[in-house]
């Protein structure tokens, strides 16, 4: 008998989905926080931003729902990067807010997309 978390899963993982009052507006701000393109047909109700092969990460796919982000995430997103300063100000200048920033040992900044999505951008 195999064991249940063999690698006999026919399970694969296709993306990541964030609720949202506004789709298109929160794939637009990751699309271009990501450098990749949101798919075509995305509108308030449903959007996503598509994989790409020549970059890391899997699709992010946003679906409108009627109530608001009430609490913290229990899920964000990490990213990295080698020109923490530059990339802080540009995720801003696309519409991020800077919530704070930690430089004990690891530094970090966390910030949230223009619907309060906290995320995590890591220097290294």
């Amino acid at each position: 008998m195999s064991h249940p978390l063999s690698n006999s899963s026919s399970i694969t993982a296709f993306a990541v989905t964030v609720d949202a009052a506004d789709a298109r507006r929160v794939a637009t701000f990751w699309g271009a926080a990501l450098g990749r393109p949101v798919a075509a047909g995305a509108d308030e109700d449903s959007a996503s931003v598509e994989e790409d092969p020549q970059l890391p990460g899997p699709r992010l796919g946003f679906r409108k729902v009627p109530e608001p982000k009430a609490v913290k995430n229990r899920l964000h997103f990490d990213l990295v990067t080698q020109e923490f300063d530059p990339e802080v100000q540009r995720l801003v200048g696309l519409g991020a807010t800077k919530l704070r920033e930690s430089n004990g040992g690891l530094r970090y900044a966390t910030l949230a997309d223009p619907e309060g999505n906290e995320f995590d951008l890591v220097a290294v």
